[in-house]
């Protein structure tokens, strides 16, 4: 068998061999040493701030503080809106190990309701998952103390303590005030940073007008954080700043007295002062509860308001929008004299019903036997609809419109309020484009009497008596005193007359609460001179020869009542509008209330 040869060893080149393969590991070791080095010098040098702050960033939490909203005060600096002390429960979904979970158990324990489970849920799904978010506002005594025995269960939710809107005064103020709520999704995707913050927006009354000026300016703070979210101190604060302060020209005493006058009936009241066009009292009725939408109303007290058949959300001051009736008759007069249709003394024969030349057709006057030879002060004074028939079909439907738009009507008044209604004032134009058809003859004999298509609030009805009373020279109403309150915009002049216009117009009114007038029972003891008008509002049409005017209807089809009124006559302080749903009759229903607002007014001023 033949044998392998063996190699023979070479000790150079093995050792040759082994420091080259060293030398090649030495530097491979020290390249990764320099890119090691040169990486560290970036982290730790370069970008430093960078990574500190990132650091910082898992301990430490930048939060929102909600401004106080401003307080609103009546007149005499009585709270209607404040700010109280409450606790609400927050969630902060990323800190949470189970949510749904987490949020079964809080409902167990504290009752969470539908209502704030799908706010919840709407937010968590709109927001970062690193911010809080509130699940439950305005917790109660018990609901606080028994969540703070648990808290230790629930990693990632932790109570807060905030200010929260109070209506002291409730369903009194609720329409005119207004309230606050928690922003819904259209809401949250057009909101400030302040409304975030407080997680709520000023939904109706003077909160939702005068909105940005009572949310105040959002703070800023840093918190350091422990593992579970929870808040350990404040670093870092920039305090917010607080919204303006609000003082309306109403007052509450009044508004007081306004309400009870109504005595539960729905309707609306409405007093200004002349001079100013200040609002001193505006009352719906029947009315709710601001203090219900605060935290987020609930769904079965949400429907019942909806539901109600009165309409309690309805402000009915400056969206109900009704015939004005006969109150409408002065400012027919005044149409008639400014435009020389009629003098003061001219007379019409009122045998109890008008025709219109040949036509078979009568309308009727309220007062069935007729009121006989009468003049404007007598028409207005007996409330003669036969009068206004032929002053209105001798004006034409343009010309009625044209002179009663500068007192107000078939325009909105520009109130400090959101939504009110321009009511509407008729003109062959307007049917034309409202209604698609032609103007005729008869409908203006019924505008003249302020039915048919005419229709006014209580604010414009009140307006109108302003003007009549300050003889056209009432601003836009107001509610939020100067200097805060918002500048007029397109502001229409006002109605203009001579002297005696204005006086016989006046006069006029005089004479509806003096003997033979229709509100002579009303006023009849009363200590100040008052001008007034009484009106009735037909709810359905009667039938041509009916002699019945409706009295035997159900509640609900019974007459309008309304009344207007200023007074003092010589200097006025306060003109008042009436309006009484199914209130039957001016004379007998809102006469009345429109006195007891006047009494309650002139005993105020006059107590020292």
């Amino acid at each position: 068998m033949r044998r392998r040869p063996q190699a023979i060893k070479d000790p150079a080149t093995e050792a040759r061999l082994f420091r080259r393969r060293a030398v090649l590991l030495l530097a491979l070791m020290l390249l990764a040493g320099c890119g090691l080095l040169a990486r560290l010098t970036v982290l730790q040098v370069v970008q430093h701030d960078r990574y500190a702050t990132a650091s910082r960033n898992n301990s430490i939490r930048t939060e929102a503080i909600a401004p106080a909203r401003g307080v609103i005060t009546d007149r005499a600096g009585r709270l209607l809106a404040e700010n109280v002390s409450s606790y609400s429960l927050y969630v902060t979904p990323e800190n949470v190990p189970d949510l749904p979970s987490t949020l079964a158990e809080l409902g167990r324990l504290l009752d969470l309701r539908e209502v704030d489970l799908e706010r919840f849920n709407r937010l968590r799904h709109s927001r970062p998952r690193f911010e809080a978010l509130p699940l439950r506002r305005n917790l109660d005594d018990v609901e606080t103390a028994r969540f703070a025995a648990h808290r230790h269960r629930f990693t990632g939710v932790e109570l807060r303590g905030e200010l929260s809107r109070h209506y002291p005064f409730g369903a009194l103020t609720g329409h005119v005030v207004g309230y606050v709520g928690r922003l819904n999704e259209t809401e949250l995707a057009d909101a400030s940073a302040e409304q975030r913050a407080a997680d709520s927006i000023g939904k109706t009354g003077v909160e939702k007008t005068y909105d940005t000026r009572l949310q105040g300016r959002v703070g800023y703070q840093q918190v350091e954080v422990d593992a579970h979210g929870r808040r350990l101190r404040v670093l870092e604060r920039l305090r917010a700043e607080p919204g303006a302060a609000l003082r309306l020209n109403l007052d509450l005493d009044l508004q007081r007295a306004a309400t009870q006058a109504l005595a539960g009936q729905a309707g609306a009241l409405v007093a200004l002062e002349p001079t100013s066009g200040h609002v001193l009292a505006m009352v719906s009725e029947p009315a709710f509860d601001p203090n219900l939408f605060v935290g987020g109303i609930s769904a079965d007290d949400y429907r019942s308001l909806l539901e109600d058949p009165q309409r309690p959300l309805t402000d009915r001051a400056v969206r109900g929008q009704y015939p004005p009736g006969s109150t409408l008759k002065p400012f027919v007069a005044m149409a008639g004299l400014r435009s020389g249709t009629v003098a003061p003394h001219d007379h019409t024969w009122c045998p109890g019903w008008y025709t219109l030349g040949k036509s078979p057709r009568r309308y009727r006057c309220w007062q069935r036997h007729g009121h006989g030879r009468v003049d404007l002060l007598e028409a207005v004074a007996q409330s003669c609809d036969v009068y206004f028939y032929d002053l209105a079909f001798r004006l034409g439907i343009d010309r009625i419109h044209k002179e009663l738009e500068p007192f107000g009507f078939g325009r909105r008044t520009g109130i400090d309020l959101p939504g009110e209604l321009p009511g509407i004032l008729p003109s062959r134009d307007w049917k034309r484009r409202a209604r698609g058809a032609p103007w005729y003859p008869g409908e203006t004999l019924i505008a003249g009497i302020g039915q048919g298509y005419n229709t006014a609030t209580a604010l414009q009805l009140a307006y109108a008596t302003a003007q009549l009373a300050s003889r056209g020279s009432t601003p836009p109403p107001r509610l939020v005193a100067a200097p805060v309150a918002l500048a007029f915009e397109d502001r229409v002049s006002g109605p203009v007359a001579d002297a005696g216009q204005w006086q016989t117009v006046i006069d006029s009114m005089r004479a509806v609460v003096a003997p033979g007038g229709t509100a002579h029972r009303a006023f009849a003891d009363a200590p100040y001179v008052t001008a007034g008008k009484t009106g009735t509002a037909q709810v359905f049409s009667l039938a041509q020869n009916s002699e019945d005017r409706g009295r035997d209807a159900p509640k609900h089809l019974q007459d309008h009542a309304l009344f207007i009124a200023f007074a003092p006559v010589e200097a006025p302080r306060i003109a008042v509008a009436v309006i009484v749903e199914n209130g039957g009759s001016g004379s007998a229903t809102a006469a009345p209330a429109a006195r007891q607002v006047l009494d309650a007014w002139f005993r105020q001023q006059e107590a020292p």
